[in-house]
Parts: C-alpha cells; structure tokens; sequence
C-alpha cells in the first residue's frame, strides 16, 4: 500500500491579502452567518455560506491560455491531463547572480511532457513590499527553449515568471501561445526533490475566465 507524501505548494488565501501590486486584495465574509442561519434551520443546526469576492490573480494560481490570448484554451477547456499527475522536474535557482533566469541546469530535452517547477526562494518574501521588487524570473528566450522541447507545464515560486519591468510578457506570450499553462507565486519547492515527485495543480472548470487560484501539491512516493 501506497503511503506517498504530499507537499502543499500553495499559499493561503486571505481577507486583504495583496498577491500582485496594483490588483485588489480579496473581500472574504459571510454571505449567511451562524447567527442569521439559526432562522433557517431546525434548533441546534447552524451553517455558515461564505462569500468571496476577488480578482482571478489572487493567491497561488494558474494561467491557461485564454489569460493572453482571446482564442486560447480557457479554464473549463483545459484537460485534466495537463493539470494533474504530471512527473515532475524541480530545478534550483537559489543561488542565481542575476534577477535574469535564462538557461537550466539540466537536458532540457529531459523535460519533454513533464511539470517543470523553478525554486527560486522568492516566497520568503511572501506579503511584503520585497515581494513586488526585483523578483526573478525567466526570459524569452529560455521560454522559446521550453516550447521546443515539449514541456507541459512551468511553475515558479516568484512574483511573475516574467519580467514586469516594462509591458512585454514574452514567457507568457510563448508558454501560454503553445499551449502550456503557468502556475505562479508557489511556496515551499525546497520541500520537493529534483526528480520523482507527481504535480498537481488544479483550478476550478469556469467557462470565460483564463486565470484561478489552485491548490497546488507534490505527491512524493516514500
């Protein structure tokens, strides 16, 4: 029997939190209290519905295609199989010289069909001002690379996989162009090895929206 380990990859949701500087934090409350439930239900029975209100970039969360392009995938049409159960690469960028991810460690023709997660350690930086300056993140041209060689999916545990120092998105434009969705602000990829572990980031089937939120995890067999 099967006693594998999953590592949680995913920050917490929370009322107020700022995931992106200059998008707005997420209003959760009580759409029906305890309290006000207590007139609904038989004595002794009480609920809470919660209500959220917040923008799709919000939290730890994946981008499918239609998040850049209009006539891309959306959330509903994206295959469970390019989401879940992925074999998984984890490759270290801690000890970067430069903001600037443009080459791996690695065969990038290893990664063909697998989830390739970058740690970088940018997460420690999580809900601070730190967070929103000088993250790292990768280039053109290592995306164009990535596209070639098959990969299925790229995560990173920085503030954007791009550079936002301007207004091209050149790792988004690639990826999302060929197909590939992104999983941005992970957490806790020290936890995962380099190689063996199953990735799984899954956001909720709505039609119209490109980007959610999504519990992202590692299963690591023991």
């Amino acid at each position: 029997m099967s006693h594998d380990t999953l590592i949680d990859l995913s920050h917490t949701v929370e009322h107020g939190m700022i995931t992106y500087k200059g998008l707005p934090a997420p209003i959760i409350c009580d759409f029906l209290s305890r309290e006000a439930s207590h007139a609904r239900y038989a004595p002794g029975t009480e609920f809470q519905i919660g209500k959220i209100e917040m923008v799709a970039n919000t939290g730890t969360y994946l981008d499918s295609p239609f998040h850049r392009y209009a006539d891309g995938c959306d959330l509903s049409e994206l295959k469970l199989e390019s989401l879940a159960n992925l074999d998984c690469i984890l490759v270290r960028a801690t000890d970067r010289r430069h903001r600037a991810i443009d080459r791996l460690p690695i065969d990038l023709a290893s990664l063909k069909g697998k989830a390739l997660l970058i740690h970088t350690g940018w997460d420690k930086h999580w809900r601070t001002d730190q967070y929103f300056e000088g993250h790292p993140h990768l280039t053109g041209e290592l995306a164009e690379q990535l596209v070639k060689v098959g990969v299925a999916l790229v995560g990173i545990d920085s503030f954007n996989i791009d550079s936002t120092d301007n207004g091209a998105r050149p790792v988004h434009s690639a990826l999302l162009g060929a197909g590939i969705p992104i999983v941005e602000h992970m957490c806790n990829l020290a936890a995962v090895p380099d190689r063996g572990a199953r990735f799984f980031a899954v956001p909720v089937k709505v039609k119209g929206m490109g980007t959610f939120p999504v519990r992202a995890f590692a299963r690591v067999p023991v």
